[in-house]
């Protein structure tokens, strides 16, 4: 997973970065974009294994720094009760978008 994070992170970076300018990257770029849903799952994927990569990060250092069982096990709760939240509201824009017209 960390090899397809990459090479996702990596594409993402040249597309809205070095083929995009960033004066070009707006709202209705977004728009004309998640009009596909290649790009709404490319999109997905992307923040699905980064959110997963990063948490189970964050688990590590929690493990390694907390010694207490209880702050542990409270610690780990919000790290766990954050990503679902972020990853919930992520993946509900990602399917639901629906762009603006007017």
């Amino acid at each position: 997973s960390g090899l397809v994070l990459l090479l996702l992170a990596l594409g993402h970076l040249a597309l809205m970065h070095l083929i995009h300018n960033v004066d070009e990257v707006n709202y209705a770029f977004v728009a004309s974009r998640y009009a596909s849903w290649f790009w709404r799952g490319y999109d997905l994927l992307l923040l699905i294994l980064a959110m997963l990569h990063g948490t189970n990060g964050a688990r590590i250092l929690i493990d390694d720094y907390l010694s207490q069982t209880r702050w542990r096990r409270v610690a780990l709760g919000a790290l766990y009760l954050i990503c679902g939240t972020l990853l919930v509201l992520g993946i509900g824009v990602a399917v639901f978008f629906q762009p603006v017209t007017s």
